[in-house]
């Protein structure tokens, strides 16, 4: 009987992308449980000057942004030495943040996972959220500094989160 290959092992580091609201630690949480690594948001690295802005409905400056960058890559840094899968939720809309996060990997050390969906759905579930620190106002602003790259894993968010998943999963074998 042939067997098959054996599946390709996941990159050391996914990072699940997108615009607030999108499903990032959920999903996030789920592709690490699934592949046995460590899952870590990177808003709980965010300063607190940081969140005040955002829970005012300020949107971040790239000024504001730079020094949690570089906290969240001294970060992936640091993990590569404690788990073989480190999945961490990062909004990293810009391709200039991709590039501070990816700090010179290559995609079978380091993957974007972006989660696309439509404003009104985001909207709809962002809407839904109690307790949040990222009001819904800011979801324009979001939309407004997305761009997408080619180096994507582009994964649709209609579906369930099982499902969702699976097909992030699915991409990354």
């Amino acid at each position: 009987m042939i067997q098959p290959p054996p599946a390709a092992p996941a990159p050391r580091t996914i990072i699940v992308m997108g615009v607030c609201g999108c499903g990032k630690t959920r999903i996030g949480t789920q592709i690490a449980e699934r592949l046995g690594g460590v899952f870590e948001d990177a808003d709980h690295f965010h300063s607190a000057a940081n969140k005040t802005k955002m829970n005012q409905g300020i949107p971040l400056t790239d000024e504001d942004r730079w020094p949690w960058y570089a906290t969240l890559r001294a970060r992936i840094e640091e993990m590569r030495d404690q788990t073989p899968v480190y999945v961490l939720a990062c909004s990293a809309l810009k391709a200039v943040y991709r590039e501070k996060l990816r700090a010179g990997d290559d995609a079978n050390s380091l993957v974007f996972v972006h989660l696309q969906g439509s404003h009104e759905l985001i909207f709809s579930r962002m809407s839904a959220r109690k307790d949040h620190y990222m009001p819904v106002s800011l979801l324009d602003s979001q939309f407004a500094i997305l761009e997408e790259t080619p180096d994507l894993i582009q994964v649709s968010i209609e579906g369930t989160p099982d499902e969702i998943t699976e097909a992030a999963l699915a991409r990354l074998r």
